[in-house]
């Protein structure tokens, strides 16, 4: 390890391990600093919830299922700290099984204290390689990361599914990479509008274990013809409850580092993972239609928006069917809702056609003024800067 990078370093120790040995291994490391020194699983995870080291080490013996536990739910909770094995004996299974869990090395401990130099030397070298290699991929990461754009509409059967898989595919034709999260977990049908057979779906992917990493997150989407990439709902309604608000924020997060475009379908009302999806954005959608009821919802999500603190240019309206002579003008949207629509999307029955066919209007009617409007809604995101972060700033209550 070189002398120029102090490194931060919480240990934790399975109960089998030899605390003597430990010790006096990382003694002989030189800038690494250790943050905290825990004698049982138990201890180090909480230590983890309440420090923020760089790197952690975890001291097992060869087949430890607490270890793996340990090393699945730190990977998943604490992405940005690499963790590092160091393992008794031979490891035999362990080092398929620590990688799959989240390990980002594995060292094996000296058999005594005679032997710790080149282990020392190799723990050292392991804990750095790994930290540079996170820090590396964050400064990356926040140079680059793509846009998120949260398609909400209080109310069903508005057109969410109909806009969000249109301007994907819209995205797509400005040569952007774009994904479609469908985030309906009960009843989505971004692959149905898209013509797409749903193989792979984010509930496969929470079941697949291990840590997740964008490699692994790609092999779960499912490419579209035009280029855009689909990360399915469920196939069944009862596997829902499996996706949390959790999971939902490091899958945004790697969607984001690896794409231009993150476009999520969401269902109707402010549900936690809408709620989730919210605060992962740095564009909203709003998606309204020509009657009243619609809305009196739209202007309550508006509403609710700017409760939550949501920056209001960033908020952008589109008004399907907005050519239907149903008694309402375009005067009574901005009277009722407090605003006027920025993309009108008329009404005809290509859409209906297209939805049918499995085939976005913007590829099966071009030249329609549908598919126009759903191109100038795709522009007017194509022009906006990538924020780094989301844009909803919650109010502290007073």
């Amino acid at each position: 390890m070189t002398k120029t990078m102090t490194i931060s370093t919480l240990v934790v120790l399975d109960a089998s391990v030899d605390e003597r040995v430990v010790r006096g291994l990382l003694t002989e490391i030189p800038g690494l600093e250790v943050s905290g020194f825990h004698p049982s699983l138990d201890r180090g995870w909480a230590a983890l919830d309440e420090s923020a080291p760089d790197a952690v080490v975890v001291a097992c013996e060869p087949e430890s299922e607490q270890v793996l536990w340990f090393l699945r739910e730190a990977a998943r909770k604490h992405p940005d700290r690499p963790i590092v094995v160091l393992c008794h004996g031979t490891p035999n299974g362990l080092v398929g099984h620590a990688f799959e869990a989240g390990a980002e090395d594995l060292v094996m401990l000296p058999a005594g204290f005679g032997e710790t130099g080149a282990t020392a030397e190799q723990l050292g070298f392991a804990v750095e390689k790994a930290v540079a290699r996170r820090r590396g991929a964050a400064a990356t990461g926040a140079a680059a990361l793509g846009s998120l754009i949260c398609v909400l509409g209080p109310k069903g059967g508005i057109g969410k599914t109909l806009t969000s898989a249109n301007l994907a595919v819209a995205l797509a034709e400005l040569r952007k990479r774009v994904v479609v999260v469908d985030l309906d977990l009960q009843f989505g049908d971004v692959g149905l509008s898209l013509g797409l057979t749903p193989q792979r779906t984010i509930y496969d992917l929470i079941k697949s274990g291990g840590s997740l990493d964008a490699e692994k997150l790609e092999a779960f989407l499912t490419t579209h013809e035009s280029g855009a990439s689909v990360l399915m709902a469920p196939v069944r309604p009862d596997q829902a409850g499996a996706i949390t608000v959790e999971f939902l924020q490091e899958v945004y997060a790697l969607l984001r580092s690896t794409h231009d475009f993150v476009v999520v379908d969401t269902p109707p009302g402010f549900m936690p993972e809408v709620i989730a999806s919210i605060d992962a954005s740095t564009h909203v959608c709003m998606v309204g239609t020509l009657d009243s009821l619609s809305l009196k919802n739209t202007k309550l999500g508006l509403e609710t928006l700017d409760l939550m603190g949501y920056e209001s240019e960033r908020i952008a309206m589109v008004l399907n069917r907005a050519d239907s002579k149903v008694g309402v003008t375009q005067e009574d949207v901005t009277a009722i809702v407090g605003r006027s629509a920025d993309i009108l999307v008329p009404s005809h029955r290509d859409i209906a056609r297209s939805v049918n066919e499995g085939k976005p209007v913007v590829q099966n009617r071009p030249r329609s003024e549908v598919a126009r409007a759903f191109r100038t809604l795709a522009h007017h995101y194509a022009g906006k800067p990538a924020a780094k972060t989301s844009v909803l700033k919650r109010r502290r209550a007073a």
